[in-house]
């Protein structure tokens, strides 16, 4: 069984930039998305940043996510099942025209230790979503939070990639974006 063990932040400020090693433009479709946290999703990533070796050729993947066995003390969220294949980019782009359940971000890698971190600048009906994700290697993982991240969101099913495919935040009340915004124009 494949693990993904995660956090996520809301990020306040520019600060994260000083660390991007590469970019990538991503656009992902959910298949599937179930109300337990099962999802199946095609996502397709291609090269921003010219003669960066990350950000190579044009890649697709499929991916199934599901809800992990509990395991105790540990956080609702931060460890999930994940499995992921490489399928070929047309096949990718054929799966995407079959969902309108979809969303567009830009991923930056960072140079930051303690877990592979990413951020992700969400694009269209997201924006000005941006969030930190970092993956560790077990759920007790010591972590150094950097300062720029404003607020935890491991967990918080609403800022899931699915989630926010099937209810942008551009269409969340006002009630519930506007804390949010003011959490981040703070920061900026």
């Amino acid at each position: 069984m494949g693990l993904e063990i995660e956090r996520r932040f809301l990020v306040g400020g520019p600060q994260w930039r000083d660390q991007v090693r590469w970019s990538r433009q991503l656009q992902q479709g959910y298949l599937s998305r179930q109300a337990d946290g099962f999802t199946l999703r095609v996502r397709t990533s291609r090269p921003i940043t010219p003669g960066d070796c990350a950000a190579a050729a044009a890649q697709a993947w499929l991916t199934l996510k599901a809800p992990a066995p509990a395991f105790q003390g540990v956080p609702e969220g931060l460890v999930r099942q994940e499995f992921e294949y490489p399928i070929p980019l047309a096949d990718a782009e054929a799966l995407l025209a079959l969902t309108a359940l979809q969303l567009s971000k830009i991923r930056h890698g960072l140079a930051l230790p303690g877990g592979d971190w990413v951020v992700d600048v969400f694009a269209g009906s997201n924006a000005p979503l941006v969030v930190a994700e970092v993956e560790l290697t077990s759920a007790d993982q010591a972590l150094t939070v950097p300062a720029w991240c404003a607020q935890e969101l491991t967990g918080q099913h609403a800022f899931s990639n699915a989630a926010l495919a099937g209810r942008p935040f551009s269409t969340w009340s006002p009630e519930q974006r506007d804390p949010l915004l003011e959490v981040l124009q703070a920061w900026a």
